[in-house]
């Protein structure tokens, strides 16, 4: 791991780059032209007389987050390394192409690690988008909805390179917040059917 690299600046990183990542997502769901891309990850598949991840989970997601995380990674970077030379040397040693291709696998990881809690909820008789019935259910629920995406993608990034555990704390006390921010986003966009 390199001796300079601090969790913080890796948290930071990562979170803005998703910012980023994350407008790209929103804006290309409102373009009708995605609506052909809301092709079911699962096609249609059943488990248990139920559906495997439900409609909501569909091709349109994935490929505008991979492209748009490995854009926001790689720019990102290039932007700090020439501003701010002293924060870039705190981050991952790798070259701006190696952030792209860091990017594009914390893209995929963030999508992926949505899948689970799908399937469970479906499991589960939770139709895609609502909440579930109970209290502690809604609660539960309400955490991992905001935690799977970015566990997922810390999940893949330790995988492509070394990362302190301490980005995983920091990424796990900020990044639910913004990722409750992009669903109410998504929300009044009219993309989601709830706010949270």
């Amino acid at each position: 791991m390199n001796q300079t690299m601090d969790p913080l600046s890796c948290a930071l990183f990562l979170t803005v780059a998703f910012i980023i990542a994350g407008f790209a997502h929103s804006a290309w769901f409102r373009v009708p032209a995605s609506r052909r891309l809301m092709i079911p990850l699962d096609g249609g598949a059943h488990f248990r007389g139920r559906r495997v991840f439900g409609d909501n989970k569909t091709v349109r997601g994935f490929v505008v987050m991979v492209p748009a995380a490995a854009a926001s990674f790689a720019a990102l970077f290039a932007l700090l390394s020439r501003m701010s030379p002293s924060f870039a040397a705190t981050l991952w040693p790798l070259t701006t192409s190696g952030y792209a291709a860091l990017g594009a696998a914390a893209g995929l990881g963030f999508m992926l690690g949505e899948l689970p809690n799908s399937f469970v909820k479906r499991q589960l008789d939770i139709a895609p988008g609502t909440a579930a019935r109970s209290r502690l259910g809604g609660i539960v629920g309400f955490i991992i909805d905001r935690t799977d995406s970015i566990l997922g993608m810390l999940v893949v990034v330790s995988l492509v390179t070394p990362t302190p555990w301490l980005t995983w704390v920091y990424g796990l006390l900020i990044g639910p917040g913004i990722h409750l921010a992009f669903s109410v986003l998504l929300y009044r966009l009219g993309v989601k059917p709830r706010r949270a």
